[in-house]
């Protein structure tokens, strides 16, 4: 028996069961809680803990109403600032997602001079940290880009759609490597009979990509679009530098920093403002999950 046999035959036994079970109980206890809390009334959150809702349940949808449509300049208004996220994050999915793809096809089946160099940047430029490039970037956009006094690129002035700009782009380029990786990886495991016998028959690059090579690796789309739209929902620092801080484009984590920093003794509201910014990202998870679990273990089509 080899050791990937023993460690599986070990992991397999009643005992490590059940340290699982305590572990996911022990993990998802205080989230129950949150999610408990976030459905008393504000007194009784402020006096008691969430345990002693079973000796006296009592529940209301008010923290809710109040946290997402609230009129007060203490209320939540997370309406507007969920609005925005959606607004963010679906074109800063979509944007890496396609860019990525044409690239990492071009890189796995076209041949021409210095692509294994083009790759090998590609791949160390996900050890750059993000936050070397936010003040360039703001300088690109609120300056342009200027070259010996001439200038190659004007300063960005788009409007309202401005800020919404700004964070597509700079969530496109911050994604762009490590989707072209992820995606090279898979597409260059793709058999290169099948993309031969499509080029025979006529097939130009653009059917090869829609017709075959994109359907064979949905998983590892599946993959990236999970992870870049959690990262974009979840994002606090690139949203705030790029959208600002306004309702009118902030994201929904830039409200709720402000909730927890300027009325952080408001628990009732920070307890539903929490679970309304994960709803979304939850529904996205469950209905892609089967394609997120093929993603991580599949490495392309085999046989």
């Amino acid at each position: 028996m080899n050791a990937a046999s023993r460690v599986r035959s070990k992991l397999a036994t009643r005992t490590a069961s059940l340290i699982a079970l305590i572990i996911a109980l022990l993990w998802t206890t205080p989230t129950f809680g949150l999610l408990l809390s976030s459905f008393r009334p504000e007194d009784e959150i402020k006096s008691t803990g969430w345990w002693t809702f079973f000796g006296s349940p009592n529940l209301t949808l008010e923290n809710y109403q109040e946290v997402l449509f609230g009129s007060s300049s203490s209320s939540g208004q997370l309406f507007r600032f969920l609005i925005n996220s959606v607004v963010i994050t679906v074109p800063s999915v979509l944007f890496p997602l396609a860019f990525a793809a044409l690239a990492a096809y071009a890189l796995a089946w076209l041949k021409f001079p210095g692509r294994d160099w083009i790759y090998l940047g590609i791949f160390a430029l996900q050890i750059v940290p993000l936050q070397m490039a936010l003040v360039p970037l703001l300088s690109f956009f609120s300056q342009g880009v200027t070259v010996f006094g001439v200038t190659l690129l004007p300063a960005w002035e788009l409007g309202e759609m401005q800020p919404f700009v700004q964070v597509w782009f700079a969530h496109t380029c911050f994604a762009l490597s490590f989707a072209i990786f992820l995606l090279h990886n898979f597409m260059a495991e793709l058999p290169g009979d099948l993309i031969e016998a499509a080029r025979v028959d006529g097939a130009t690059h653009g059917q090869i990509i829609r017709r075959i090579i994109l359907p064979l690796v949905a998983p590892a789309l599946a993959t990236f679009a999970i992870f870049q739209f959690l990262w974009v929902w979840n994002d606090l620092l690139v949203g705030l530098i790029f959208a600002g801080g306004t309702a009118e484009s902030a994201p929904m984590t830039v409200r709720l920093a402000q909730m927890a920093g300027t009325r952080g003794d408001e628990w009732q509201r920070l307890t539903a403002g929490a679970f309304v910014s994960v709803i979304i990202p939850l529904v996205v998870f469950l209905s892609m999950q089967r394609y997120f679990v093929r993603g991580l273990l599949a490495g392309g089509i085999k046989g």
